[in-house]
């Protein structure tokens, strides 16, 4: 139960820690020198949009993934 609470909690803390770096690759991926006061882009469209939301599923990815091991070990615990 204590495993998969505290693999949970750094499932999280890993993933929160690695956002900037995603979100950094992503803005180095959209823009051509990875500012977007340059009002340059790589791509336009779908595919900006689409590139733009993957920090967003990255979250709710690692979201998911914390909670999912979180309420494992709460139900094997018989607290849920």
């Amino acid at each position: 139960m204590l495993g998969n609470l505290l693999g949970g909690f750094i499932v999280i803390l890993v993933g929160v820690n690695l956002l900037p770096t995603v979100a950094d690759g992503v803005a180095g991926a959209r823009y051509i020198n990875g500012s977007s006061s340059a009002g340059v882009t790589n791509v336009t469209g779908a595919q900006g949009t689409m590139i733009g939301l993957v920090p967003l599923f990255y979250a709710l990815g690692i979201m998911s993934a914390g909670v999912a091991l979180t309420i494992g070990g709460l139900r094997n615990a018989g607290v849920m």
